[in-house]
């Protein structure tokens, strides 16, 4: 049960963050989530990419554990 949140909190992150980036790289303007982060477009895709890929390595991760305590899914 554990692993299954952690699984699900992770592809939020991952599907978040992308949005996110895909976002303002459409429309530089447009910080969506990150809009009251100082730093402008450079820092809000940098966390936007930073989320992303903490998101992966998360599921990723949760999912490897899921699999060895013997659950196949």
């Amino acid at each position: 049960m554990k692993y299954d949140l952690l699984q699900t909190l992770g592809v939020a992150l991952l599907v978040l963050g992308a949005q996110g980036a895909i976002r303002q790289l459409v429309d530089h303007g447009n910080a969506g989530l990150l809009g009251w982060l100082p730093g402008g477009f450079a820092a809000s895709i940098t966390v936007y990419v930073l989320a992303v890929a903490l998101g992966a390595v998360v599921a990723g991760w949760a999912r490897g554990k899921a699999r060895t305590v013997g659950r196949s899914g």
